[in-house]
């Protein structure tokens, strides 16, 4: 039986970027829909799954699709705009990285 690797070894060959092992994604695109790539499930809010086809979509943000929770491209005749990016930090990763910090034995993210 062979000892474990720790995690920052660089000949650990194991897969942690999302797309190599299959995760799903998701990129808000500038002024455009959310395009999520790799292994997911779409469900309706009662649980019911969606079929979406194909592994990468592009899903609704500007809320005037003709087929959501799809992109049609609506967004870009409508004046959609939005960052790729938040313009500031979720106060919720604040929350939780004050958290963190106060608790003994343990660092920051």
């Amino acid at each position: 039986m062979s000892a474990a690797l720790p995690a920052d070894d660089p000949t650990d060959d194991t897969p942690t970027d999302p797309v190599a092992d299959g995760a799903a994604t998701i990129t808000p695109y500038r002024d455009g829909p959310l395009i999520v790539r790799g292994d997911f499930r779409l469900v309706d809010q009662d649980g019911t799954e969606i079929d979406p086809g194909r592994r990468t979509v592009a899903l609704c943000r500007c809320g005037k699709s003709g087929v959501k929770p799809f992109c049609d491209g609506t967004h870009k005749r409508s004046g959609f705009s939005a960052p790729s990016a938040p313009s500031r930090p979720r106060p919720a990763a604040a929350i939780r990285r004050q958290d963190t910090a106060d608790q003994p034995g343990t660092r920051p993210a």
